[in-house]
């Protein structure tokens, strides 16, 4: 969803895993809402949950901590103009005995944030709650999933590095719907900076070589385009101003070679000129930038007679 204008709204961690409420289902299939999340959230930042409410207490701190959190299996997270990518998130949580992450009233995830965590720009979640599965009487390898639309998720400015939060939320019995709830009785472990997830557009690239057939000696003209995601539009656009590298692949061979280097223009295009030699395939070859990934077009094969 488009949340840029809620998130100014809101306050404190809460809005880390609770701007989205799709529905969802706990480990053992329980019914449960990330709005629930959000309050328990509210309430361990000392927060009132609802104005004139009969609420009391604070949530206690859980005994429950994160470790080994790996999304996208450390890969960075390629998402095109529109469509659906989820990326696997696997995490690990070490707990008191007294915790079970797999009850029906016990809400645990991963999520992941843009900006600061008190006021995030935006943040991405799974539609599904993760999977927990007991080591121990005290440990659970978790594995869950982060959802990406991009048309309603995402602005341009988001391909950049996020952060992972993570929290558990133990209700111990209290309805989290009551008009009266006593949060002393509900536990709250929270999580920042649980590690860095970089986030980019995806990249695509294309290269036409002519005239073929052509006489050997004669000049070939390589044309191309680099585009990547635009979030905002929907589309893909061209990427201006990147070295691209023309490369060729003798024909019988596995290797391309570097002929140049050139830049693409202000749309993205890309023109270039070599002699004919041999019989072979050229194509662009982009190394990528922190914000849209690497990418080669398949090779455009030149009969040279």
């Amino acid at each position: 969803m488009r949340i840029r204008a809620t998130v100014a709204a809101l306050s404190g961690a809460l809005v880390l895993s609770a701007l989205a409420v799709p529905a969802a289902t706990a480990a053992d299939g329980g019914p449960a809402k990330r709005d629930v999340v959000r309050a328990a959230l509210k309430a361990a930042d000392g927060r009132t949950t609802y104005t004139g409410s009969a609420d009391t207490g604070t949530p206690y701190q859980l005994n429950a901590t994160f470790s080994n959190v790996k999304v996208n299996n450390g890969k960075p997270i390629v998402a095109g103009p529109t469509g659906h990518v989820v990326a696997p998130v696997t995490y690990k949580v070490t707990h008191s005995a007294d915790v079970d992450l797999r009850a029906r009233d016990t809400l645990v995830d991963v999520t992941l944030y843009r900006g600061s965590y008190s006021n995030p720009v935006n943040f991405l979640e799974g539609d599904n709650w993760p999977v927990c599965t007991a080591v121990s009487a005290t440990v659970d390898t978790c594995k869950g999933t982060i959802d990406v639309r991009p048309a309603e998720d995402l602005y341009n400015a988001d391909a950049t590095t996020w952060k992972a939060s993570g929290y558990v939320v133990d209700w111990n019995d209290v309805d989290p719907y009551a008009d009266d709830i006593d949060w002393s009785k509900v536990g709250v472990a929270e999580f920042d900076n649980l590690g860095p997830v970089k986030l980019q557009r995806r990249s695509a690239l294309t290269v036409n070589a002519s005239p073929e057939p052509v006489k050997k000696g004669r000049t070939i003209t390589v044309t191309g385009k680099l585009s990547r995601a635009n979030w905002e539009t929907g589309k893909y656009a061209g990427y201006a101003t990147q070295s691209v590298k023309l490369q060729f692949r003798k024909k019988g061979s596995s290797t391309y070679t570097t002929v140049k280097t050139i830049k693409t223009s202000s749309t993205g295009t890309l023109k270039t000129t070599v002699k004919a030699t041999a019989d072979g395939y050229f194509r662009y070859s982009f190394a990528g930038t922190s914000t849209t990934p690497a990418v080669s077009a398949a090779g455009d094969f030149v009969d040279v007679r």
